[in-house]
């Protein structure tokens, strides 16, 4: 009897898993058509260009709005599509598999979709398109371009910009927040150069800083250079320290001393120097060596020497160096410690600190206390929420906040302490701040961009105001259309993406940076895998080009040795439109590089397809 049942046909095998995935469909067809009805105002927002784009969000919203995982599963035991690459065209693929379904069951006339529908041809040919007025065309050698960030002496050398450029490099990042319009202008005009000397393109795109909310305030820690000899194991003297001595900068790399010219002038080969270090301890100095202009000496015991150390040489002369240049501070914090986060710039120290050998904090000495940039953030912040510093390296509870003051209970550092200094980021994820996207200094660069740039990327979006509020600005600075590219990095930002997308999607391009540094410390590090594979699906659900940024190649760009995972990290941002690199003395090598990984991956993969290429170990493998 089993074998008569596998030969009656497909249809009636399975009828009643047929009808059931038959009313099915049609009912998530109906939801995902009345979800665009619902949004008709949106819509009629968005820019011609970008309407198909727009309606296939919301089919691709509706299709996620809820758990579909047992419905792929029945599709794909009767050999169905399962749904699972609907991003580009989603209400085309829930049509086709319905229509399938139908035809299985009972043939009958298609029900015809919205003209507004993008199908399987035109959802993958929309975002290229967009891609391409975002970003520029796609390299020959594969889709994915290179973007790379500038470093201050791009504009300087010429020679570095034209290599990056010959190596693969696609698009320009110039970040605002570092060098000015000088520097900017350089680095411009060596691009254009360079590509009429490779004849190729590549696109100018600039970042605007945004509201930079960082630590400030730490008082610089005292100026004094520890000097000490070399010891083995037993603590034995193998080598003294050894200083030059000298009115300016001794060629060679040495520690230098800097001392008035007539006072260098009384030392002699063998004369003896003494002091007092800053603990007050005497020490005594050799000097072993003199040339024209200084000399060198030795000390055989650790000192700790400031501007006003005095120094006497023969005939009981004296002088104190100068130049010694005081180093950053910083505050150990520890598990459980307390932080205040002041309104108010510091006065004086951040709390009682030792004068040596460096600014941190002294156990028991109270609450640490620190500044920041955006002290109008304290309006926003509620007990109970998280903060975090320096990209997430330490962490902690807000407890208390007045008018002066936030304080912080330190819940994540290692047991032994970890440093905070001036200018660390700042996060607040639980917090909605109600912070203006765009700063005075941001509306002052934009002059420069609108002039030079050919896309304008972002900072800090959290809501679609932000993004009207630089349309605004863009167009009373030219008739030119810049794109606008939203850098996705706070959790409320991730959270409103569909509504920053149709918002965005009001003109004529766009496009999305998953900037990934600060994004995994406001989702937690643990969930930035899911969160940046969700912004590739919205993004291509709305057909808008996604960078994949932040650390990629980092080690290779900064040290010459890639780490395992980065090449993996790498690898998988062949699903976006473009990988952004960060600057680096490296960074012609990393551009190298990345050019041979997304080019050997364009041959396995597209998206979330696999592409079926020849294996290597398939073609070399036969039966014995």
């Amino acid at each position: 009897m089993p074998k008569l049942v596998q030969h009656l046909p497909y249809a009636r095998r399975h009828a009643p898993a047929l009808t059931e995935l038959l009313a099915e469909l049609t009912t998530l067809r109906a939801d995902m058509l009345r979800l665009a009805e619902q949004a008709a105002d949106q819509l009629q927002a968005v820019h011609p260009s970008f309407l198909p784009s727009a309606h296939n969000l919301l089919h691709y919203l509706a299709l996620r709005q809820h758990d579909r995982r047992d419905l792929q599963q029945r599709l794909a035991a009767l050999g169905l599509s399962s749904l699972g690459r609907a991003e580009a065209h989603a209400l085309a693929t829930v049509e086709s598999v319905l229509a399938i379904v139908q035809a299985l069951l009972a043939p009958a006339a298609a029900v015809p979709s919205p003209e507004t529908t993008p199908d399987f041809e035109g959802g993958p040919r929309l975002l290229a398109g967009h891609s391409n007025a975002c970003l520029g065309p796609a390299p020959a050698a594969h889709n994915v371009r290179i973007m790379v960030t500038m470093p201050g002496e791009a504009a300087g050398n010429y020679e570095l910009v034209r290599n990056l450029l010959r190596e693969g490099m696609n698009c320009m990042r110039i970040n605002c927040a570092h060098d000015d319009a000088t520097a900017w202008s350089l680095m411009i005009a060596h691009l254009r150069r360079a590509e009429q000397e490779l004849g190729k393109t590549c696109r100018v795109s600039m970042d605007l800083a945004g509201p930079k909310l960082r630590t400030q305030g730490l008082p610089p820690a005292p100026a004094v250079l520890k000097v000490k000899p070399t010891r083995d194991a037993m603590g034995r003297v193998t080598a003294p320290a050894r200083l030059w001595l000298a009115a300016r900068q001794h060629p060679a790399t040495a520690t230098t001393l800097a001392f008035p010219v007539a006072w260098l002038q009384g030392l002699r080969l063998g004369s003896r120097v003494s002091f007092k270090d800053a603990r007050g301890a005497r020490r005594k100095l050799r000097v072993v060596g003199v040339e024209a202009n200084g000399c060198w000496i030795e000390l055989r015991k650790t000192a700790y020497i400031t501007p006003s150390t005095v120094f006497t040489g023969p005939g009981g002369a004296q002088a104190s160096p100068h130049g010694i240049s005081a180093k950053s501070s910083f505050l150990l914090l520890r598990p459980n410690d307390q932080l205040l986060l002041t309104r108010q710039p510091l006065v004086g120290k951040a709390r009682n600190e030792p004068a040596l050998p460096h600014s941190t904090a002294a156990a028991g000495a109270g609450p640490a206390v620190i500044g920041c940039t955006l002290p109008e953030v304290f309006d926003s912040v509620q007990p109970g929420e998280r903060i975090w510093f320096d990209d997430g390296k330490i962490g902690g509870v807000v407890e208390r906040v007045d008018e002066q003051a936030v304080q912080v209970r330190i819940v994540q550092a290692r047991p032994e302490g970890d440093k905070l200094r001036n200018d660390k980021g700042i996060n607040l994820p639980d917090s909605q701040l109600s912070i203006p996207a765009l700063t005075e200094t941001d509306l002052q660069h934009l002059v420069f961009i609108a002039q030079h740039a050919d896309a304008v990327q972002l900072s800090f979006v959290n809501s679609p105001a932000d993004i009207t509020l630089l349309r605004q600005h863009l167009h009373r600075l030219t008739d030119r259309v810049l794109p606008i590219v939203l850098k996705i990095e706070t959790r409320r930002a991730f959270e409103q993406l569909p509504d920053l997308l149709l918002r965005a999607m009001q003109a004529e391009s766009c496009g999305v940076m998953i900037a990934r540094g600060d994004l995994a410390v406001e989702c937690g590090f643990e969930r930035l895998a899911e969160v940046q594979e969700e912004i590739l699906w919205l993004c291509e659900a709305a057909h808008v080009p996604a960078i994949w940024a932040t650390q990629v190649l980092e080690s290779l760009a900064s040290g010459g040795m890639p780490a395992r995972a980065e090449i993996t990290d790498a690898a998988m941002g062949s699903r976006a439109e473009c990988v952004m690199l960060n600057k680096g003395p490296r960074i012609v090598t990393a551009v190298q590089t990345l050019t041979g990984i997304l080019g050997r991956m364009e041959a396995h993969q597209s998206k979330k397809n696999t592409l079926l290429r020849s294996l290597h170990v398939a073609r070399l493998w036969s039966p014995e």
